[in-house]
């Protein structure tokens, strides 16, 4: 049986600008974004700024909204990089099995030891005094469990779900909880009645297939505990993404660029929080009848370039001849990273933590 560790650092971006900056402490922030300019949206923002109801990913003109006094500030992915790489210097006095998600958050696998809380503890304890930070853990028997709770006492906080509670864990929480089934799978769980793990767990696997298709043998195993992911140190990143379904069909153009105007937002937030540039732009469409296609470019150069994801996409979604279909969702990925990795160029090295 693994012993699982998900550390998870407590709003990391803004975290880190409140410990440099006194002026900052206490106070509302948000890290990326403008009121003012292209606007953008919110990477991260403190906990002052989440008891407003501010959200990452969050457009900058709604944050301001509901806190009038946030303080917008521009990322300084240099000094999150550093921070990253101390938090992770401290992970390797503990494993080597490490499988970095981003810079703010990674699976540790410390099944050679005793104790995995332990382990935990004195890592959160480290973070705390050394770095000024605060970090919250999950421990649990595999990378699913282990990931949902590092997420249940947040901030500064640690869970633990050990096999005699996965059963009952599980069968009471939430579909809107299980990582992986996002806003649209969710609605359609509850449009099947399923709205908790024991409403999940009732259905045979090849139910769960039919609706859901391949990830339905993946909730099929979750809602039981069964999660034989390994840790995957130095794991790379294949995809950044973002895609939305809309509550109502888009048959205008200007409607659909508008909507790829911000999914190309998202996207560009996500490869600087990565810090990872890629070469191939894919525009992802689905129609009101649920046919869906994609459509990709490569370029010769990689980019992250927020103008050129946009332009690129809306191009893509021109050669569809877009004029008359009724568009349910619309998403764009950049991919293709190989050549970042071996630039010479520190912005575009893809970073493993």
């Amino acid at each position: 049986m693994r012993k699982i560790i998900h550390i998870d650092m407590d709003a990391f971006y803004a975290s880190v600008e409140q410990r440099n900056n006194p002026a900052y402490r206490g106070k509302p922030i948000a890290v990326g974004g403008s009121p003012e300019g292209r606007g953008g949206v919110v990477a991260t923002c403190s906990y002052e700024a989440r008891k407003f109801g501010v959200r990452s990913a969050m457009t900058s003109k709604k944050a301001q909204q509901l806190c009038p006094q946030i303080i917008f500030i521009r990322p300084n992915f240099a000094a999150y990089k550093e921070v990253s790489q101390q938090v992770r210097a401290i992970f390797h006095r503990y494993t080597d099995l490490i499988e970095p998600l981003s810079l703010d958050e990674a699976y540790l696998d410390v099944s050679h030891a005793d104790s995995a809380i332990d382990i935990a503890k004195a890592i959160k304890l480290a973070i705390k005094t050394e770095l000024n930070l605060t970090a919250s853990a999950g421990v649990s028997v595999n990378k699913f469990l282990a990931k949902i709770a590092s997420d249940m006492q947040k901030p500064d906080g640690l869970t633990f779900i050990g096999p005699s509670r996965i059963e009952t864990f599980m069968e009471t929480l939430p579909i809107e909880k299980f990582y992986g089934v996002g806003k649209v799978t969710a609605e359609k769980m509850k449009d099947l009645g399923l709205h908790t793990g024991e409403d999940l767990k009732k259905l045979p696997r090849e139910e769960m297939i039919r609706h859901f298709g391949k990830p339905g043998d993946f909730y099929y195993n979750i809602v039981r505990g069964i999660d034989d992911r390994p840790v995957e140190p130095n794991q790379e990143t294949k995809s950044v993404a973002a895609e939305d379904t809309f509550p109502f069909d888009l048959t205008e153009i200007g409607d659909m660029n508008n909507e790829l105007g911000k999914l190309a937002v998202i996207v560009y937030n996500r490869l600087e929080k990565a810090q990872l540039k890629g070469r191939t732009i894919t525009l992802k469409i689905k129609y009101s009848d649920f046919k869906q296609i994609t459509r990709s470019r490569s370029l010769m150069e990689v980019t992250s370039d927020l103008v050129t994801i946009t332009n690129i996409a809306k191009e893509l979604l021109l050669s569809t001849n877009p004029a008359g279909s009724k568009i349910r969702l619309l998403g764009i990925s950049l991919s293709n990273f190989n050549e970042a990795k071996n630039s010479t160029n520190p912005e575009s090295q893809l970073l493993l933590f």
